[in-house]
């Protein structure tokens, strides 16, 4: 407490020696810099803190990116899936229904010409 009371009185620089004077600068400039230091391991610490969130935050939003790419490859692959059996039924039975209708049409148009 007295030497923060010290620093902020004003003894009359006047009547102090050129030594006093030089030595009151050193004191005062070391509190000066212990300050400034104390002050940037204090800010360093908040920008490590910060700079880890941060990453963090980077590496959950890539995490969750896979997820949603994987979503979406599995949404892709049911869609492909669908198309396929639907393509499968449009194929199945193997029957060439055109080629049976006009054989059948054929037919019933030769038994036509045969009753007359």
């Amino acid at each position: 407490m007295t030497q923060m009371t010290t620093m902020f009185e004003r003894p009359d620089l006047k009547e102090a020696s050129t030594g006093q004077l030089v030595r009151r600068l050193s004191e005062q400039l070391g509190e000066l810099l212990r300050g400034e230091m104390e002050l940037a391991k204090v800010e360093l610490r908040d920008k490590g803190k910060r700079v880890g969130a941060g990453a963090g935050l980077a590496g959950a939003a890539g995490v969750l990116a896979l997820f949603g790419l994987a979503a979406f490859i599995t949404a892709a692959i049911a869609a492909l899936a669908l198309i396929g059996r639907s393509q499968i039924k449009r194929g199945t039975p193997p029957l060439p229904e055109q080629a049976i209708s006009g054989i059948k049409q054929d037919v019933e148009a030769v038994k036509a010409g045969v009753r007359r």
